[in-house]
């Protein structure tokens, strides 16, 4: 978006009324749950009213639009930072992790959306203040603010609460967020990960309410789970980040553990215990594997949809909470993990044996199976529709052993390329768009080159007959032939010897479960018998070639 259009939106941002009917500069400041004694949720315009009242009780809070949405409204990033800052060069100056953390991208489950009001309050005018000293943090409060707003108590009808209702799901596209990763069909995914491009948080908090299992939890989380991520970083998350917070959460009076679903029914009196926990998926088109694969700490958090609105507000809370506060304590070890993380990307795609990445997995047990916490609902009256909600009952749990699938593991993977080659065709133009996008630096040969690499023989193309967020899901079959080619001048070069060379792997590579060819971006040049028009460089090469504009 041009500067000017920016700065219009910045001005109609911070020209709003400051305060809504009834209430002063001087009194309270209430977000829209705690106004209506949590019976409602935070319309958009709630939203942006709180922050412009809280920047107006501190100078540490700057606010910015970073986009906007399908039915065009401006996204709000709020930064809090001492000393305060507009941009992510100041970030950059300052040398403190930036922890961003997102809410609503779900917009029925809305606790995180009240949560970071709460948090931003205690950060900026209140007990939280110090966490500005080693922290710039980074809040998108209302992220699928399109969602958000047809607020209703047919959306989400089983959740406890809010009875006031609240937005659905998908954004006014009908897309799930939070499986266009990938794709970046929506102009919401696209603002999103130009922000993780300019400002590249060092870990990512992602804000979610559970649908599913009647579990003991308050909040079950997860981290990045595609196993083609930077081994470092997931197991300094699951071996010190993790079990830290669950610690801490523990000590606040909350219970946590790993997001799953249970699988299997519960045995009949007298029989073996058969069900197992199961995590969700490996596949990077969800924001917690995406992120990871771009070298990056994240976690995703589940608050429990059968407590009632005001608990999970304040499960998120303090999960939010305790995410802050060790990231403040670890602040040099977080930065530490991630710069360690993009060195060793680098330099992996330059060794003598390129790296691996999967294109097929299965789920994976730990080794010992794990007291997982079966929980007990009931049913209550919406006072306000009528309908029937589930409900929580309090501290009425079973700790039942049961295995738990909480990994991924690659059942089979394929050598990464040192680098991809395309041509500069116009079929191919979607492809170099949507690297780009990504952050991916993309060249282009500024003289023919001769080169030896493997190409892909397409043997079958498995397309699914389902429709799924509006694409029918590609899966390629075939074998790797080498080859001497030609490439023209102008033809494209992508080399993984960069930080997100990881992630453009498992873009361009033909095989992958949730790449580029998933996603129907070369659908044109995809037939039995066909050459894959993307070929893999494996060895060092002379090339002669430019960066493209991001």
């Amino acid at each position: 978006m041009k500067a000017a259009v920016f700065f219009s939106l910045f001005l109609s941002f911070v020209a709003m009324p400051a305060t809504s009917p009834g209430q002063s500069n001087d009194g309270p400041l209430l977000s829209r749950a705690e106004s209506s004694h949590y019976e409602e949720t935070s319309r958009y315009d709630d939203v942006l009213r709180f922050f412009n009242e809280l920047q107006q009780r501190s100078p540490l809070l700057r606010q910015q639009f970073f986009g906007r949405t399908q039915e065009g409204r401006a996204m709000p990033l709020l930064i809090l930072s001492d000393p305060p800052i507009s941009q992510p060069r100041e970030a950059r100056a300052l040398g403190k992790p930036v922890i961003f953390v997102m809410a609503n991208i779900h917009a029925g489950e809305v606790e995180g959306k009240e949560a970071m009001q709460h948090l931003a309050r205690r950060i900026l005018t209140g007990d939280l203040h110090a966490l500005l000293d080693k922290l710039i943090i980074l809040i998108a409060p209302d992220y699928n603010a399109d969602g958000n707003e047809p607020i209703s108590t047919t959306n989400r009808v089983a959740q406890n609460g809010p009875v006031g209702g609240v937005g659905h799901r998908e954004n006014a596209q009908g897309l799930d967020l939070n499986r266009d990763y990938i794709k970046m069909e929506a102009p919401e995914t696209r603002a999103l990960i130009a922000l993780f491009n300019a400002w590249d948080p060092h870990l990512t908090v992602d804000l979610h309410t559970t649908d599913g299992s009647y579990h003991g939890y308050h909040l079950t989380y997860s981290i990045p789970l595609n196993p083609s991520a930077n081994p470092g970083l997931i197991a300094w998350s699951r071996d010190q980040m993790m079990p830290a917070l669950t610690e801490a959460m523990a000590k606040d009076g909350f219970r946590t553990y790993y997001y799953g679903n249970f699988e299997g029914s519960a045995p009949a009196p007298g029989q073996p215990e058969t069900r197992t926990w199961n995590a969700f998926s490996q596949q990077p088109r969800v924001g917690q594997n995406y992120i990871g694969l771009r070298n990056r700490l994240t976690i995703l958090s589940e608050a429990y949809s059968y407590l009632d609105f005001h608990d999970r507000i304040e499960v998120t809370s303090a999960f939010v909470e305790e995410i802050l506060k060790f990231s403040a304590a670890h602040a040099d070890e977080i930065r530490q993990i991630t710069d360690r993380a993009d060195q060793e990307t680098i330099a992996n795609a330059r060794a003598s044996q390129p790296p691996q990445i999967g294109v097929e997995y299965e789920p994976k047990a730990l080794p010992q199976k794990v007291r997982v916490l079966v929980g007990q609902v009931t049913n209550a009256v919406n006072p306000r529709s009528g309908g029937s909600m589930t409900v929580v009952v309090k501290d009425q749990f079973t700790a039942v052993p049961m295995l738990d699938y909480e990994f991924f593991a690659a059942t089979r993977s394929v050598p990464q390329g040192r680098a991809y080659l395309f041509p500069p065709e116009a079929r191919l133009r979607a492809v170099t768009e949507k690297l780009l996008a990504h952050g991916i630096a993309v060249e282009e040969l500024t003289a023919p080159l001769t080169v030896g690499v493997e190409n892909f023989i397409i043997t079958h193309v498995n397309t699914n007959s389902r429709s799924f967020q509006g694409h029918h899901e590609v899966q390629l079959a075939g074998q790797f032939h080498e080859e001497t080619v030609t490439f023209p001048e102008g033809s494209r070069l992508v080399r993984t010897s960069q930080p997100l060379g990881t992630l453009a792997a498992y873009l361009l590579e033909p095989e992958t479960d949730d790449g580029l060819v998933t996603w129907n971006f070369l659908d044109p040049c995809l037939a039995p018998g066909k050459v894959y028009p993307i070929s893999k460089l494996k060895t060092d090469a002379r090339i002669s070639a430019r960066l493209l504009p991001p």
